[in-house]
């Protein structure tokens, strides 16, 4: 697979983009030829998606990471429990939108993509729900650190794989983490789902939800990943490693994981 190509000092710029500068499909199909490469990946035990990537992204939106099949494995394989239809799953991070259409093609789940808040990454898991036979899925735009869109979030279950490329970008990630796991307020026609038990190392865990699952195969130093890790603790979130690679954040409570 070809390298990904990104502008990091873009994500970390000021800027003053415009949300209400939203590009129409159309628009963005004319230059598709320049920016979009489209590829088959295979998820596990054999799904063929088509998914559009940018051949060039300066946000980073472009390419699939090793994380995302790492998750699909290690969930397919492992933790299948994780999810049930009757939880809602927001994916933080989505980039092309391949792991929630491989969730929602093979489980049903319903789950919401979340991304930078930029038209064209939104228009393009768009796309790729349809090239995949799926109505698009709920999107969020959302700059981590910046106000999240809800007041009251109501997924049970977050997920994330590879997402730990910015580093100078943990703190916001953090802070948008610590309100999606703090503020979790269930919907009227929740499904009364309120505790998920998974294995690690011959050990039962029982996890009281919302919990966040992320799946991490990127390579970088291990003081800058325990600056993220460190930095969940000292916001009072308890981080476990639940698989290879795999890592389970929740508020620190004594009986989580």
């Amino acid at each position: 697979m070809e390298p990904a190509l990104f502008s990091p000092a873009s994500l970390f710029g000021d800027g003053d983009g415009d949300g209400d500068n939203v590009l129409s499909l159309s628009q963005h199909e004319q230059e598709q030829e320049e920016v979009f490469v489209e590829r088959t990946h295979t998820f596990p035990p054999q799904m063929h998606l088509k998914i559009r990537e940018f051949s060039f992204h300066s946000l980073n939106a472009n390419l699939l990471w090793p994380g995302t099949f790492a998750f699909a494995d290690w969930l397919l394989l492992q933790y299948q429990s994780l999810l049930d239809p009757r939880l809602r799953i927001l994916e933080l991070g989505s980039g092309t939108g391949a792991l929630a259409i491989f969730l929602r093609s093979s489980f049903h789940v319903d789950i919401t993509t979340s991304d930078y808040d930029d038209p064209q990454i939104e228009l393009n898991i768009a796309h790729n729900c349809t090239l995949n036979g799926l109505h698009p899925l709920p999107h969020i735009r959302h700059t981590w650190g910046e106000p999240f869109p809800t007041s009251a979030p109501y997924w049970e279950l977050i997920i994330a794989s590879d997402i730990l490329l910015y580093v100078k970008q943990y703190p916001n990630l953090i802070k948008t983490l610590s309100f999606l796991l703090e503020a979790y307020q269930p919907l009227n026609q929740t499904s009364g789902i309120t505790k998920r038990s998974i294995t690690v190392s011959g050990e039962e865990i029982e996890l009281e939800l919302p919990i966040f699952i992320m799946s991490w195969r990127r390579r970088i130093g291990k003081e800058d990943e325990q600056l993220f890790f460190g930095g969940c603790e000292k916001a009072g979130l308890t981080v476990r490693h639940v698989g290879s690679r795999v890592y389970c954040i929740t508020i620190a409570r004594p009986s989580n994981c």
